[in-house]
């Protein structure tokens, strides 16, 4: 039987990206996300929404990108592996997540760190967020994150 592990989720950065240099010298990110849903409740009618947090791991040059231009509160695209990690904390008891290993981020938005320092648009975006900006995906993801529910139909399953 052939198994298929592909993740792809876009959110808002919870807190700012924090690199680390591994023994072996290649760089690696952590980030975490929030991804919201909104959905029209059956029983009231009133609009509710949920929110998903996951942890993401970026390594190499990659990783370097998202932790210069990447900040709290940034809307990204992650797509890449999902990875069960377990471990055990201080007192002995096991501990589990669901987190992504990333091939590929995607920036999306705006970079404000640097719009509050007063530099260019040139010294604060990186290529990918050029290109992502080249394609008007700042108009998507903002629609993508308005108040408003995507979708008032019911769903047929």
């Amino acid at each position: 039987m052939a198994n298929f592990n592909r993740v792809i989720i876009m959110g808002n950065l919870t807190r700012d990206p924090e690199l680390k240099q591994q023994p072996s010298g290649q760089a690696m990110c952590r980030l975490s996300l929030a991804s919201n849903r909104q959905f029209r409740n059956k029983q009231t009618g009133t609009l509710s929404q949920e929110v998903c947090y996951i942890d993401a791991a970026v390594w190499g040059p990659q990783a370097d990108s998202c932790h210069q231009y990447l900040q709290k509160g940034r809307p990204v695209l992650v797509e890449g592996r999902l990875r069960y990690d377990t471990w055990k904390d201080a007192e002995g008891q096991t501990k589990t997540r669901h987190s992504i290993v990333a091939d590929n981020v995607v920036f999306l938005g705006s970079g404000q760190r640097a719009e509050q320092s007063g530099a260019d648009e040139g010294a604060r975006t990186s290529p990918a967020t050029k290109a992502a900006d080249g394609l008007g995906n700042d108009s998507i993801s903002d629609a993508l994150f308005k108040d408003e529910a995507p979708f008032t139909d019911d769903l047929p399953f």
